[in-house]
């Protein structure tokens, strides 16, 4: 292990420093931090690094603890490694710290680590963590501005935080995880290096190697997905093949520079962000015509070569509709338009705003004033089965509601109302949403999906039913009293 293994996972003073042919460390008993006084770090070899992968003998940090760093040290510790993990939040690392999930994926819930867990530490301390690891991943968000500009200050923040915790001479392994353009990693990590007098090759190596992780998707976790590996030295690239292939049982490659694992991140989220907006925009031009969008797909899926896609209200989540604002601000830099891109992003961007449109025309048919009128949402999370509101499209689409007077109530299971807006009514249970006279089924929750229509009907004012995913059997619901609409379906 790199520098004092953690004896404890609570910030105490006592580490137990273990031999290591590699660093150079003499074998100490348990004795406080500062009366130890281990020999001089001696450079770690990529090709030491993987041997030692290989058998679990690293440390790994994790920087950020949020839907893709805690699985992902919860990983590394399952593959036997020893894992310091940190947030700046309090509130999370005393969670962790309990056993506790700080996210909103429920598949989280069941495995993290009990509190006093071997090998396994968390903190608020960069600099505690970092001085004792290997290898460091940085796990932060890349959210966008209000103008739609990537906003690279966490990944400066936390690069800085790690830099300034390396010891000289360690050849510490720094990779960023984070969703970026091509470039970013170097652009804005090594000004930071250079500034801190810190050199590559040295005292650290960077590398990029793009999370994968689908909250809420126990098929494609940490575990089960493939990893591409970017990186200016080879044989670092192949030692982290290394390190990330006890990760994963999926596929591990080294793809050469950074920029290649940047792209390949930021196009994976762009090419579905487009072929949403296809189908989204289909949803909206068939009705026109009299036609059922799903009908049209349908039958165009009776072609080996079609790839189906299914239009909704929206799209949400912390990747597709964000990272490809970092493809066209990487394109404009370089002067080279990105059309395509940028009108698919303003096709899903405007969908919450369209599908409001398409229920006032759906109030107004039923005779019902906006003034007058409730709908109730069912789904508030971007994505079924997971607690995360991050860029939902039913808050635009209730704003969009709001502003022509509506009341606007929300269920959702996997949230409370802590941090909904405040012109949504929450609702706790379906038992008590009266009144309303149109639902919207927005999130595909089991909960929403699976309910008992013939009570929320009888609660209704007006039974009118809006399928914002098409996953609900309309003809059987229609059957039983509601009217039924949805989205790309004729008025």
């Amino acid at each position: 292990m790199r520098d004092f293994s953690p004896k404890t996972n609570i910030g105490m003073p006592w580490r137990k420093v273990i031999v290591n042919n590699v660093l150079g460390f003499h074998i100490f008993n348990d004795q406080r931090i500062d009366e130890l006084h281990p020999s001089p770090i001696t450079m770690a070899q990529p090709a030491d690094l993987a041997a030692r992968a290989v058998i679990g003998d690293l440390t790994i940090g994790i920087i950020g603890l949020g839907y893709v760093g805690l699985p992902t040290a919860i990983g590394f510790h399952d593959a036997g490694f020893e894992v310091w993990g940190v947030d700046v939040s309090q509130r999370t690392v005393d969670m962790v710290l309990k056993g506790e999930n700080p996210t909103g994926d429920p598949d989280v819930n069941d495995i993290i680590p009990a509190p006093g867990t071997e090998r396994w530490s968390i903190t608020t301390s960069t600099a505690e963590a970092v001085s004792l690891c290997d290898v460091v991943l940085v796990t932060v968000p890349t959210p966008i501005t209000q103008d739609l500009k990537p906003d690279l200050s966490y990944v400066a923040a936390a690069g800085r935080a790690v830099f300034e915790a390396i010891p000289k001479d360690s050849n510490t392994i720094v990779v960023l995880e984070s969703t970026v353009y091509p470039g970013v990693t170097a652009q804005t990590w090594n000004p930071i290096i250079e500034e801190l007098g810190l050199e590559i090759g040295k005292d650290l190596e960077i590398a990029y190697c793009p999370e994968r992780f689908n909250p809420g998707d126990p098929a494609h976790g940490v575990r089960q997905v493939a990893r591409v590996i970017g990186c200016s030295n080879p044989e670092v690239g192949q030692a982290l093949v290394a390190l990330y292939s006890k990760l994963t049982s999926e596929d591990v490659r080294y793809v050469g520079k950074l920029e290649v694992a940047e792209a390949a991140k930021v196009i994976e989220n762009v090419q579905r962000d487009i072929n949403i907006a296809l189908v989204n925009e289909l949803a909206r031009i068939f009705p026109a015509l009299d036609v059922d969008v799903e009908d049209v797909l349908s039958a165009a899926a009776t072609k080996w070569n079609f790839h189906r896609y299914t239009p909704g209200v929206g799209v949400g989540g912390h990747c597709i509709p964000v990272d490809p604002y970092y493809m066209i601000q990487r394109a404009a830099d370089v002067g080279v338009p990105a059309g395509l891109i940028t009108a698919a992003r303003a096709v899903n961007r405007s969908m919450p705003n369209h599908v409001a449109q398409v229920l006032l025309n759906i109030l107004w048919k039923a005779g019902l004033s906006a003034e007058n009128t409730k709908v109730l949402l069912l789904g508030w999370s971007y994505k079924a089965e997971v607690g995360d509101p991050r860029e939902t499209p039913a808050e635009p689409l209730a704003e969009a509601l709001h502003e022509k007077g509506i009341g606007v109530g929300v269920f959702d299971p996997h949230l409370s109302a802590s941090g909904m807006p405040e012109h949504v009514e929450w609702v706790d249970s379906l038992e008590s949403a009266q009144g309303y006279d149109m639902a919207v089924l927005v999130t595909a929750h089991k909960a929403c999906v699976e309910i008992d229509w013939s009570s929320l009907l009888a609660q209704m004012n007006h039974p009118i039913l809006y399928d914002g995913r098409r996953v609900l059997d309309l003809s059987s619901l229609q059957q039983a009293g509601w009217q039924t609409y949805a989205v790309g379906k004729p008025i």
